[in-house]
């Protein structure tokens, strides 16, 4: 007996660190299992690979509990029936999702629960109803998909082929109208400019008139110049040459504004230049005119007779706040070019516009005065009345 104890004692010692080994392992496997637990009963309508008892259950994925029990369903050969165990402040509701998650690089299976919108109720008396595919993992999946896409192909298979004989049909009609769809595509460029090349864009400015005597007279009331009018030809940025002219280097040439605009403003610049005292004004200058500069633009263009020259060429009248017309006249003014290029044509723009403003200022300004002079009452035995210039 004496020499039989000490085996004894050490048996009894190594099962019990065999015992506490385990119980440590299974206490790090599951967190959860020590406590009070709650048991769902779970029904899935597909095959759930891989699924054994001891998996885990994870709920939002977090780990809860884990599969107690598994079996088949002997009155539907298509079911799985499964227990879980999950610890009791699980928020389980009767509209929990119920599915299979596959985890890791092995694809372990484990129950995944998913929290419903539910915020009150149980789900302890009741059964969970796995989602539809709920056990299918990626690579079942992927062959479910593709079993279905081969189905639909298999019944579409004649329309498919005369869809691709369709195909085959207009692909040689297009082959045998090559021509005939370069001409359409060609018109097409043509008509968008695409075929054209990229022109880089100088924009000009024209100066106003200078160089006026000290002036003699100055305008006598309130007068305005509105916007020149003109036919849809001049209304544009783009420096115009007539017909006859091909000079590529005009291509990308254009004036600072519109021409009826810039020559408003030239115009409005140069009255200035002769009496800045007594200026002209914009209609819309909140004034209330005495006078209005009426400007009909007839020519702004690059000519060809005689070798390129700038043309200038407007009508002027002039109205009093009436509508009556106190005069009109026609002012045209030409300069030649030094050389067929955008900064020579600028140049004899200058000088046609400086000549043709030199001209009408003074004569708005006798007009004006003109029209300003006062009444000379006939001496007695005289008829008629003259005014005063």
């Amino acid at each position: 007996m004496e020499t039989r104890a000490p085996f004894v004692i050490v048996g009894a010692f190594v099962l019990a660190a065999i015992l506490a080994v385990f119980g440590f392992v299974f206490w790090l496997h599951n967190t959860t299992g020590i406590g009070a637990r709650t048991s769902y009963h779970i029904q899935f309508r597909d095959p759930v690979p891989g699924l054994l008892i001891g998996a885990a259950v994870l709920f939002n994925g977090i780990r809860v509990g884990e599969v107690t029990a598994l079996g088949l369903a002997s009155d539907d050969p298509r079911r799985v029936n499964a227990t879980i165990a999950v610890a009791t402040d699980t928020p389980v509701r009767p509209d929990t999702k119920v599915g299979l998650d596959f985890q890791g690089l092995t694809g372990v299976p484990v129950v995944a629960l998913e929290g419903g919108k539910d915020l009150t109720g149980s789900a302890i008396a009741t059964t969970l109803i796995a989602e539809p595919g709920a056990g299918m993992s990626m690579t079942q999946a992927a062959r479910e998909a593709l079993r279905k896409v081969d189905s639909v192909l298999g019944e579409n298979s004649q329309p498919l082929k005369e869809t691709i004989g369709n195909l085959k049909t207009f692909s040689e009609w297009l082959s045998s109208k090559t021509g005939a769809l370069d001409g359409i595509l060609g018109g097409v460029e043509r008509m968008t400019g695409a075929n054209e090349p990229v022109v880089k864009k100088v924009v000009y400015d024209l100066q106003p008139a200078t160089g006026f005597p000290p002036p003699t007279k100055s305008l006598k009331g309130q007068l305005t110049i509105p916007e020149p009018t003109t036919v849809v030809l001049f209304d544009s940025q783009k420096m115009l040459l007539a017909p006859e002219l091909d000079l590529p280097a005009f291509a990308g040439a254009q004036w600072s504004d519109s021409i009826p605009k810039m020559l408003q403003e030239k115009l409005l610049q140069s009255f200035e230049n002769y009496d800045i005292a007594h200026p002209p004004l914009r209609p819309n200058d909140a004034v209330q005119p005495d006078y209005q500069l009426l400007i009909d633009i007839r020519n702004f263009l690059i000519a060809g007779e005689g070798g390129p020259s700038a043309k200038v060429a407007f009508g002027a009248k002039i109205i009093d706040k009436n509508g009556k017309l106190i005069g009109a006249r026609l002012f045209q003014q030409s300069a030649k070019l030094d050389k067929p290029d955008p900064g020579a044509a600028v140049a004899a723009f200058e000088a046609a516009f400086d000549a043709t403003a030199k001209e009408l200022i003074p004569w708005t300004v006798d007009s004006l005065a003109g029209a300003n002079a006062p009444e000379v009452r006939p001496a007695p035995g005289s008829s008629g009345t003259i005014k005063g210039r």
